[in-house]
């Protein structure tokens, strides 16, 4: 007869908390040995240890330590993911790290339920959730409840976008249903040689199509940070929590709520800073300047903290201060394409607006562009509706919008960005300011066509001729002024308190009525 071996269960107080002591030693880096063995070779931190580098040291409160899957014998704690609440500048946050050395990240039905969880503590408390990636994808052997889970957490997550702050921060391949979650974000930074993302990696690619494709050339952070998919890449882990604890200090940490006031009511007047403004502006309309120089100048303490600065460079979007508070600020950056504005620079400018306008943001519009960036490929790849979209965005937003015209505002781009026809409340343009229709060397071209010979030298006499008086007298800041389309023409070392005092009057700014209707159609 086969004797039965039964295991006891702990009766005593003190069997009872070595059992828990022991299973909580398990869960602090329950992976498997191998898979541990492989992340310490790397020399990459633990999914707890990436955490307590982000958040404020002591603050982290993990939730569900010792989840794991019911029923398999092969389960490890915490199913692939490290959850919990903590504080960032001691201001309350929700956040999620990747255990690679769990079912290597991928998600099963605990990982779901642990960030479905987290996620319903956002929506009640209302504070950010941030989101450390670092996953194989879906879980093969967990077949169609990886997949459901994947779902499910997308859509929490856009019914979280636009009411608190999300946030992701790549450090690993993800692949597949992984991006998916991250896309729904407000804020994707990666790791540099580190952090990629793709939808099939290049292994599937070249079994499908054909084709040969290294992962840096897929989804290497700075090819997804091009093409719009993320909008920071840094150096090393430390520099990507930095760049969100960065990011966080200038929002609020729900719609509802006020962003942080930092330092209000310094510099009150004029600074040899201020001055450097009436020097800046090159006399020849075609020499480029940088617009950060100009930045730099106009808010709180010379920072000026850049979102998407690989994408579209053309435009540059970012927060800033104005007297303590944060605004967002939309700027044409001539150094690149003379500032035109493109395809990407639409999105990224309209998706810009739209993130600012439901955190009650400020936007501040700093002008100079030749308009809409001519060309096939933009005809081909949609500038139309694109463009459409960034009109859409400025009409909806309903925040406070100041505009200032440095140089060049020409065709579409005088309206688009931040005219007082969509809706800015105080425009202002420096004396250098170039208000029309088309510029002057574009005017001249079509003057020239009517000619039998656009080259001869009577000809190009009459081309320089016009375009001396059209600079003189057409694309000039004073017929704006005249027509009320612009509030101010106003010497350039004013635009920093200026700026100030128009934001301020306009702080208490109520929104304007809209015709009753389920939502506005954005053109897509």
């Amino acid at each position: 007869m086969t004797e039965v071996t039964e295991t006891r269960s702990p009766s005593t107080t003190a069997e009872k908390l070595a059992e828990l002591r022991e299973k909580l030693e398990r869960a602090a880096d329950p992976g498997d040995e191998k898979a541990k063995a492989r992340r310490d070779k790397k020399g990459i931190p633990s999914a707890r240890a990436r955490i307590h580098a982000l958040v404020d040291p002591g603050s982290f409160f993990e939730i569900g330590a010792l989840a794991k899957t019911p029923g398999d014998p092969n389960a490890l704690y915490g199913d692939g993911v490290v959850t919990g609440h903590a504080t960032i500048d001691g201001r309350p946050v929700a956040v999620f790290s990747h255990d690679q050395t769990v079912f290597q990240g991928s998600v099963g039905e605990m990982f779901g339920r642990k960030v479905a969880k987290l996620m319903e503590w956002v929506a009640m408390v209302g504070c950010p959730i941030i989101g450390i990636n670092d996953s194989a994808g879906a879980r093969i052997q967990d077949a169609v409840t990886s997949l459901a889970w994947y779902a499910e957490l997308g859509r929490r997550h856009e019914m979280l976008r636009g009411t608190v702050p999300e946030i992701s921060i790549i450090l690993g391949k993800c692949a597949g249903g992984a991006v998916y979650s991250p896309i729904q974000t407000d804020l994707l930074v990666a790791v540099r040689d580190q952090g990629y993302m793709f939808i099939t990696g290049p292994d599937v690619i070249k079994d499908v199509t054909g084709e040969d494709v290294s992962f840096d050339e897929l989804g290497g952070a700075d090819v997804q940070a091009q093409r719009g998919n993320i909008h920071k890449v840094v150096e090393d882990e430390a520099a990507a929590f930095q760049y969100v604890r960065d990011y966080l200090s200038f929002l609020p940490a729900n719609t509802w709520d006020s962003p942080p006031i930092v330092n209000p009511g310094l510099e009150p007047e004029l600074t040899p800073s201020d001055f450097e403004l009436d020097k800046i502006v090159p006399d020849a309309d075609n020499a480029g300047y940088d617009m950060h120089d100009i930045l730099l100048r106009m808010f709180d303490d010379g920072d000026i903290f850049e979102i998407a600065d690989q994408r579209a460079p053309e435009m540059i979007t970012a927060f800033a201060r104005v007297d303590g508070r944060p605004v967002g600020v939309i700027a044409n950056q001539p150094l690149f394409m003379a500032g035109a504005i493109g395809n990407e620079a639409s999105d990224k400018a309209a998706g810009f607006i739209r993130f600012c306008d439901s955190f009650n943001l400020p936007l501040v519009f700093v002008v100079d562009t030749p308009g809409a960036l001519p060309g096939v490929a933009e005809e081909t790849g949609g500038i139309i509706k694109r463009g459409g979209r960034f009109f859409n965005a400025i009409v909806e937003a309903d925040v406070p919008k100041v505009t200032f015209v440095i140089r060049k505002a020409y065709g579409g781009g005088y309206a688009v960005m931040g005219s007082k026809q969509l809706t800015a409340d105080l425009n202002f343009a420096w004396p250098t300011a170039r208000i029309a229709v088309i510029g002057a060397q574009g005017a001249a071209q079509l003057l020239v066509k009517r000619f039998p010979d656009p080259t001869a030298p009577e000809v190009q006499k009459i081309k320089a001729d016009f375009i001396e008086g059209y600079n003189a007298n057409l694309a000039i800041p004073w017929t704006a002024a005249e027509r009320g389309y612009i509030d101010a023409v106003i010497q350039p070392h004013e635009s920093r308190l200026l700026l100030r005092k128009s934001l301020k009057l306009l702080r208490d700014k109520q929104k304007h009525d809209r015709i009753a209707r389920k939502h506005g159609l954005t053109p897509l």
